[in-house]
C-alpha cells in the first residue's frame, strides 16, 4: 500500500439518550461514507458515560459498526475512568481493571499496533498511565517490545490525552493536570519513543483543535465530534469547534487536513447540560 488514509474522530460521547450528539455523529458517518478512508480511529470518549453505563458503550459501538469502513478505538476517561495526577483532586471516576475489561469486551482493543504505507502505527490507553494497575505495567512491557521491532519505520502514536501543552516538561497545575498525560508516565513515554523515528502524535480529550510541532514530532489535537466547552468553563488554547481530522500517509511523509463534516454543529456544553437537566 503506497498510501494510507486515516480519519480520526474523537470525543463522540455517544449515548442513546443524547440525540443531539448522535446527530453530529451521523453527519460524520455520512462524510465517511462519501470519502471512504482506509480506517476510522476514535481516539477516546467514545461513549457518554461508559464507567456507569455499559449501554452507552454498546450504543456507541453499534453506530461505529454501521460505518462502511474498518474502525479502531482508544479509551477515554468517559469510557473507563480517569487517571490520578500529582496535583489536583483525585478523579471521581478512577480508571479500573473492570472498566478496561468492559471497554475491551464491548468496544475493542485498548492498545494496538499495525503497519501501513511504510509506517508503524501505535495506539495506547492513556488512562491507565500513572494508575499502578496491572494494565499499566502490561502496556509498558508490550510497548517496549513493539518499539524494539519498528525496523526504522516512521512511527505515529495515537492516544486520548495530549502529551503536554507546549513543552514535555511543562509543570503540572492543579486546574489543568487532567488534560495531559501525567508525570512521570509522560516522561517515560517520551523517552521510549525517542529511540525510534517518531513523527506524529494524535490525541483528543481537550475539545479543541490544535496543530503544532515540537522537535521532529507533529502534535495533532482532534476536536470533539460532539460538543464544545464554553470559554467560562475552559480557557482557549486552540480552536473551539466540532470536527474531525483526515490523514494521508505515504512512505516517509504524511499530510493532515482539518475537516468539519457537512451538518456538524457546535453544540455547547451549556445546551447539553440543559438537555440533561430536562431529562
Amino acid at each position: 500500500m503506497s498510501e494510507f488514509r486515516l480519519t480520526q474522530i474523537s470525543d463522540t460521547h455517544l449515548a442513546r439518550r443524547r440525540p443531539t450528539l448522535t446527530a453530529n455523529f451521523q453527519a460524520i458517518a455520512e462524510h465517511i461514507a462519501a470519502t471512504r478512508p482506509d480506517l476510522v480511529l476514535n481516539s477516546g470518549d467514545v461513549a457518554f458515560d461508559g464507567p456507569t453505563s455499559r449501554g452507552d458503550l454498546e450504543f456507541a459501538k453499534s453506530l461505529h459498526a454501521a460505518l462502511p469502513v474498518d474502525c479502531r478505538y482508544l479509551p477515554g476517561n468517559h469510557d473507563i475512568g480517569d487517571n490520578p495526577t500529582a496535583v489536583g483532586t483525585p478523579p471521581t471516576q478512577p480508571a479500573t481493571e473492570e472498566h478496561c475489561d468492559a471497554f475491551r469486551s464491548i468496544v475493542g482493543e485498548d492498545r494496538w499496533r499495525f503497519e501501513a504505507a511504510g509506517w508503524c502505527f501505535i495506539g495506547l490507553n492513556s488512562l491507565v498511565m500513572n494508575t499502578g494497575l496491572s494494565s499499566e505495567a502490561e502496556q509498558l512491557d508490550w510497548l517496549a517490545s513493539q518499539l524494539g521491532d519498528v525496523n526504522g519505520k516512521p512511527v505515529a502514536l495515537f492516544l486520548h490525552k495530549p502529551l503536554f501543552l507546549n513543552l514535555p516538561d511543562d509543570a503540572e497545575l492543579a486546574e489543568t493536570a487532567i488534560r495531559y498525560v501525567p508525570q512521570p508516565a509522560r516522561r517515560r513515554l517520551i523517552e521510549m519513543f525517542g529511540a525510534v523515528d517518531w513523527r506524529l502524535v494524535g490525541s483528543g480529550h481537550v475539545h479543541q483543535r490544535r496543530d503544532f510541532t515540537f522537535g521532529r514530532v507533529r502534535h495533532i489535537w482532534a476536536p470533539s465530534a460532539g460538543f464544545v466547552i464554553p470559554d467560562r468553563m475552559q480557557d482557549v488554547i486552540g480552536i473551539k469547534e466540532t470536527g474531525i481530522v483526515e490523514y494521508r500517509f505515504r512512505p516517509d511523509s504524511f499530510e493532515v487536513c482539518h475537516v468539519r463534516a457537512k451538518g456538524q454543529t457546535d453544540i455547547s456544553l451549556d445546551a447539553l447540560l440543559a438537555e440533561m437537566a430536562a431529562g
